[in-house]
């Protein structure tokens, strides 16, 4: 059995999905339900015993200290967190609270159970923390990728706190000898995603006859990873990694976030196209730039597959028409999860043009 946190989530859920596709391992899957947490994402599994879902919060210390006594996993898989970057600038405290509050008390939980196992469940006990190529900051148009040596530079409140959690998981290895692993990720893309990231955004937008926000001038550059292959990833790291060890994943697909729009557009003329005959391209709005935005993430992914034999299975131009089709085909679940919060919440970000 494994315990995986922020399950009902984007990336949490596709794992969880994933997972239990491939291992009959159980999951316990802890998500607070806040406002990218939707159980409908996991409604495939509703009846099946291998899931058990449980609502609480990682920095409910009790809460988890008595699911871990209780059932009794081999890992945690730490998902949890607070994840937007518009978010953080606006509301900062959440993610204080959460990626790095919640994960001490997440980690202080996992130290307890971990020091009460016998030796050999203890050597195969395993804490994979996941975390986000923004910790490392920005590169410049000619700079190398991110390795996992790259110094720690993080410009918002979001990648801050999680460049926090990562020193404190660092940390919980090297003091007391947690079998902690490291993961940092580029751009997730695919099913499940809230439609306040880009992709789902643009899809959703474009589909309602709605400007297609894009920040500044739309160069800002970003490596793009369709979730299976993080997925699988991560369950490579679990199986396979070193206790102690980061491992960057990406998908070796840098992409500028207009050009990602422009294939997004095509996609559509050619799946849905609009019935005045006009392209999707006519839609596109340049915004105010977010403050501090970041202009290039990058993640050099070498040593995951040089070390445990992982490279992403899908191209972008694969994994973007899987996307797109996903989403044209569960219109009914982007329309739940699109409530009136959600589109006071896209105004108050992207309402100001440029």
């Amino acid at each position: 059995m494994i315990l995986v946190t922020g399950g009902a989530g984007f990336i949490g859920s596709n794992f969880v999905l994933d997972w239990l596709a491939a291992f009959d391992d159980p999951i316990i899957n802890l998500d607070a339900l806040t406002y990218a947490g939707n159980l409908e994402n996991l409604a495939a599994l509703d009846g099946d015993p291998r899931h058990v879902f449980i609502h609480g919060s990682i920095g409910d210390f009790e809460r988890v200290a008595a699911l871990l006594a209780t059932h009794q996993p081999r890992a945690i898989v730490h998902f949890a967190a607070e994840s937007h970057v518009d978010r953080s600038i606006h509301g900062p405290e959440d993610f204080i609270q959460t990626n790095i509050v919640g994960t001490f008390r997440l980690l202080e939980a996992a130290r307890a159970y971990w020091n009460g196992l016998d030796e050999a469940r203890k050597a195969a006990f395993r804490f994979l923390h996941v975390s986000t190529d923004e910790v490392y900051g920005s590169l410049l148009p000619g700079d190398a990728a991110f390795t996992e040596a790259h110094r720690y530079e993080p410009n918002s409140p979001y990648s801050a706190s999680k460049a926090a959690s990562d020193h404190l998981a660092r940390a919980y290895h090297h003091t007391y000898g947690l079998p902690v692993l490291t993961t940092n990720c580029s751009n997730n893309y695919g099913p499940w995603q809230f439609p306040e990231k880009l992709i789902p955004l643009v899809i959703h937008n474009a589909l309602a006859g709605k400007p297609l926000p894009i920040y500044g001038d739309g160069q800002q550059i970003r490596d793009w990873l369709y979730v299976a292959d993080h997925c699988r990833a991560i369950r490579r790291v679990i199986e396979a990694g070193k206790p102690g060890e980061t491992y960057n994943i990406g998908g070796w697909n840098e992409k500028t976030n207009l050009d990602v729009v422009k294939t997004l557009c095509a996609m559509l003329d050619e799946l849905q196209p609009r019935t005045d005959g006009q392209a999707y391209t006519t839609q596109i709005t340049f915004v105010t730039d977010r403050p501090g935005h970041d202009r290039r993430y990058a993640i050099d992914a070498s040593k995951l597959e040089r070390q445990l034999g992982w490279k992403p299975a899908e191209t972008f131009e694969t994994g973007i028409e899987k996307t797109v089709r996903w989403y044209l085909d569960h219109q009914a679940w982007v329309n739940n999860v699109t409530s009136g919060a959600y589109r006071e919440w896209v105004g108050k970000h992207y309402g100001a043009p440029a």
